[in-house]
């Protein structure tokens, strides 16, 4: 691997193209990986946001290009490697919307992957839909699977259902978007709640495992991470969003001193 963008005792951050780095590491080197890869929906079109009508556009890793020309393809070579840096008994998360989830779940099928649970994370406050011709979109699916279908897996079931009021969680989970304090060193377009993170990494991992983020943006994965005490490694394309992320986390290490 090259030289980090950033680290420190428990977080590595590179930058560069996630499916090339992964091509440069070990085998079953890799406990959990948690990953948000492009839905490729920076097609021109617009959303809303704050109430307003904005651009669809996030930037140029949204987008297709000469080195991968569909959406298949690049999930397809990105679960390939996936599967072999995950140890056997590794798991992966893999979050997406109505436009990605089921060609992604199709080629986690192919790879053998065994998909462990199917859940829903519902947006309490969502945008509005500016064409009035459908639902509002509230929901996102996070596919949980295992690199094998008949080895046993790591999942913190006593503390779920602590977490839950002494009852078994449920594959629905209800948050909103995102607190303003987790953007208080910037945003970015497709960043999850540090809440969701936090759950699926104390769900399916321990002190002692290595969590990999190949898509890590802002960093709130390596800012879970750094607050559970995980060894983790994230990589992305963009310098700025890697700069975010490695503000995020010296803000998290000051707190722990």
């Amino acid at each position: 691997m090259k030289l980090p963008y950033y680290q420190n005792n428990l977080i590595r951050l590179y930058n560069g193209d996630s499916l090339q780095l992964l091509k440069q590491m070990s085998e079953n080197s890799i406990d959990v990986i948690i990953a948000d890869p492009p839905y490729f929906l920076s097609n021109g079109g617009f959303s809303n946001s704050g109430g307003k009508k904005v651009s669809v556009n996030k930037g140029t890793w949204d987008t297709l290009n000469e080195k991968y020309q569909t959406s298949e393809e690049f999930n397809d070579l990105f679960l390939k490697e996936a599967r072999r840096i995950l140890k056997p008994n590794g798991t992966i998360w893999i979050f997406g919307s109505m436009h990605s989830i089921y060609e992604v779940g199709y080629l986690m099928k192919k790879h053998s992957y065994h998909i462990l649970n199917n859940i829903t994370w519902q947006k309490l406050n969502p945008p509005p839909n500016l064409s009035c011709r459908m639902f509002t979109h509230s929901t996102e699916t996070i596919l949980w699977a295992r690199k094998f279908a008949k080895t046993k897996h790591y999942f913190n079931y006593n503390l779920m259902r602590a977490y839950n009021n002494g009852k078994q969680m449920k594959d629905v989970w209800s948050t909103p978007v995102i607190r303003q304090s987790e953007r208080r060193f910037g945003k970015h377009p497709t960043q999850k709640p540090l809440i969701i993170i936090t759950r699926m990494i104390e769900a399916s991992t321990t002190e002692d495992m290595l969590v990999l983020d190949p898509f890590i943006g802002s960093g709130t994965t390596a800012v879970a991470c750094q607050i559970l005490k995980r060894q983790c490694i994230g990589i992305d394309l963009s310098t700025e969003y890697l700069e975010i992320a490695k503000r995020r986390i010296q803000n998290e290490e000051g707190a722990l001193f």
